[in-house]
């Protein structure tokens, strides 16, 4: 892999010869963001060496670099899943890449089902810690010592400070936020009301698809990291309702104003 990581590297430096110090994966919830940015260069994940290309619909396959805040980003316009049919190794390898790129911190969003009762749909979250429910752990084999160490230690997966500012930068803008655990599981199928009633018995507020791999290993190369859901549906007794994709982005795409707001006002205090 690590061959790979640097093949890959070495064509995006080709490509654009900035280096991005912020990297952002849009998810579900931040695609306006991308209006926002001073976007100098965009890569299509199909032209990229060794990059997966994202198969799910409501996520583009573009790489974008440019300016936001003041400062030079590198943008996953559309993630990679492990329901996808990638590996751990796989999901995480444009991490790695950022890495290597010169991302000093990571900021992430995804949509979740809530399963914490005081949360109401359409209330945006900041992520403070998660339970890694994935099958698969992105570390498993043998160790890149050139990006981080055999036992990273993840007693802060996510950072206190960059969590302190969008507090902050939200009640400035008299944006309601929230904090809790986020669980990750594979999907793609949504949870049962047991396994929803399990997640929130194991001490999580809500629970996704993604995000998880992405930051442990972000946090293996020692990376800060922000990230940031918006509860689209509840898995709360008496409260679980059939839902489907096309109604999670609806109230994804309500909120999205709000999330790019925090982001790019984030981005500029970092």
């Amino acid at each position: 892999m690590w061959k790979k990581i640097v093949e890959t590297t070495e064509y995006i430096n080709q490509a654009y010869n900035k280096q991005p110090v912020i990297g952002i994966v849009l998810g579900t919830g931040l695609g306006g963001l991308v209006n926002e940015i001073n976007i100098e260069k965009t890569l299509d994940y199909e032209s990229i060496p060794n990059f997966p290309v994202s198969t799910v619909e409501s996520h583009s396959g573009k790489l974008i670099f440019g300016e936001l805040g003041g400062k030079t980003i590198v943008a996953m316009q559309g993630r990679f899943h492990y329901y996808e049919g990638y590996s751990a190794e796989e999901v995480t390898f444009p991490i790695r890449v950022m890495k290597m790129l010169g991302v000093k911190h990571l900021l992430v969003s995804n949509a979740s089902g809530g399963v914490n009762p005081d949360f109401e749909v359409g209330e945006i979250m900041l992520i403070n810690d998660h339970i890694n429910l994935f099958p698969e752990h992105p570390l498993r084999g043998k160790n890149i010592d050139e990006l981080g160490s055999r036992f990273p230690d993840m007693s802060a997966p996510y950072d206190k400070k960059m969590i302190g500012l969008a507090k902050e930068i939200a009640a400035e803008k008299g944006i309601k936020v929230s904090e809790g655990i986020y669980a990750g599981l594979t999907g793609p199928a949504l949870e049962t009301p047991a396994e929803y009633n399990y997640i929130r018995i194991i001490g999580a507020d809500m629970v996704g698809m993604s995000t998880v791999p992405e930051v442990i290993v972000a946090r293996h190369m020692d990376i800060p990291v922000f990230a940031v859901s918006i509860i689209t549906d509840l898995g709360v007794p008496g409260k679980i309702k059939k839902v489907n994709v096309a109604e999670i982005i609806a109230v994804a795409n309500k909120q999205e104003p709000k999330m790019t707001a925090i982001m790019k006002e984030l981005v500029s205090r970092i």
